[in-house]
């Protein structure tokens, strides 16, 4: 008999999965007083508001209130969640644990398909909770909307009807107390700190505005939402712990260190990437004034969603990126390729035109575009200078003649 992987799951999903509130309602009932702004095109912080005359500028607290401005540590406490830090212990813990299996023990056979159970479940997220369902950046039919939502489970991120949700939400309001994963926290907080905590009211606030018909009426989503509890320890963490335990010949440590937990922890973290480094580090080639920056290292964990400064700019593009090579974004490749059997349509993308104008108006500079224009400008200034260092007059008398030139002239037999 194998060790019982199944009462081990239950515990471990017991741990990590936070009782779905229905409504989304903020238990307390207080929602934050920060102004909001619409991340749709420019981060443009809002106008702060007038202070009034009684409020001295000594008195920083209340002046923050007022202004609007990032508060958090004085109007929010963090809650924390215990069994989610107890259990992101013990999941980093078990990747190094499974690490160690992966170089020392485990089957060849085992590492490829924890690479290929990994790679399903970065799509369910990529190509399904995000490019599909979060933006309807494309149309699926049911064949792959039941692929995506098998692979989501798998990658367990909670069910694509949360998971969108907290996207929306953070594209709306991106960098505000409104934002789940709000960067302006710091690194930690934006990559797994935000989920060891309770979410700020405002984002439980603005989780109840956003429109979410769309998914309500997709009987897959719904499904998946509503037996996720049951679902989510099936696929993530039983099945693939059995098919290397029974099937591939695995001891069950390797099985379930290697192929669940190691496989587990690694999706999460290169999803993490794209909230936290994505954020921080990189260049911002189409909008300087957001956040959300370019990284290569970021697109190629993260199977191509690391061109974060092009998606917060324009995130109904399928591709979530102009670059037309497949090497950096293995989701749009997946994405042609069902496109091409015809499971995938209506592929939504910008026009070179539309992506040049942003880059020219917002863009840092970084953009080939930019430096082409840059190279533009200075062959018509050279020209410009050349024509204007060479005043064109019709002799002496004429008064668009320089003065100096009139000065620094020799005149001959000069008459009295």
């Amino acid at each position: 008999m194998a060790p019982n992987v199944l009462g081990n799951t239950i515990l471990l999903a017991e741990a990590c999965i936070e009782q779905e509130d229905r409504n989304n309602n903020n238990n307390n009932g207080s929602v934050g007083t920060q102004q909001y702004k619409s991340k749709s095109f420019l981060n443009v912080a809002p106008k702060p508001a007038p202070v009034t005359e009684d409020l001295k500028p000594k008195d920083a607290t209340k002046q923050a209130m007022v202004q609007g401005g990032t508060s958090t540590a004085r109007r929010y406490h963090h809650v924390y969640v215990w069994r989610n830090i107890i259990a992101f212990i013990y999941l980093h813990l078990g990747f190094l644990y499974g690490s160690y299996l992966l170089v020392t023990s485990a089957k060849w056979s085992t590492f490829f398909f924890a690479l290929a159970l990994g790679s399903c479940g970065a799509l369910g997220i990529t190509a399904g909770a995000h490019r599909l369902w979060s933006h309807r950046a494309y149309k699926a039919k049911w064949p792959l909307r039941l692929f995506l939502m098998l692979a989501q489970t798998l990658a367990f991120q909670n069910s694509v009807y949360e998971w969108v949700r907290d996207h929306r939400v953070h594209h709306k309001f991106t960098d505000t107390d409104a934002d789940p994963h709000n960067a302006t926290r710091g690194f930690f907080f934006s990559h797994i700190g935000w989920l060891m905590v309770k979410k700020h009211p405002d984002v439980k606030a603005r989780g109840r505005a956003v429109d979410m018909s769309d998914l309500e009426q997709d009987a897959i989503v719904m499904f998946q939402k509503r037996y996720y509890a049951l679902l989510m320890p099936l696929f993530c963490f039983v099945l693939p712990t059995f098919l290397a335990y029974y099937y591939l010949d695995e001891t069950f440590s390797n099985a379930w260190y290697v192929v669940a937990i190691f496989r587990y922890v690694l999706s999460l973290n290169a999803t993490w990437l794209v909230n936290s480094a994505a954020h921080i580090w990189g260049t911002k080639p189409y909008d300087r004034n957001i956040s959300p920056t370019n990284n290569t290292f970021v697109a190629i964990a993260a199977y191509g969603e690391g061109w974060h400064n092009y998606h917060h700019v324009f995130p109904w593009d399928y591709k979530t990126s102009e670059l037309g090579t497949y090497s950096t974004n293995f989701t749009t490749a997946a994405i042609d390729f069902f496109a091409r059997i015809g499971w995938a349509y209506d592929l939504k993308s910008v026009s070179d035109e539309l992506v040049r104008k942003r880059v020219l108006r917002t863009g840092d500079g970084t953009h080939q575009y930019s430096e082409q224009e840059l190279q533009a400008r200075m062959v018509d200034y050279i020209n410009q200078l050349d024509h204007e260092s060479e005043q064109a007059v019709w002799g002496w008398d004429d008064k668009d003649m320089n003065e100096q030139d009139r000065q620094d002239a020799t005149v001959r037999n000069k008459a009295d």
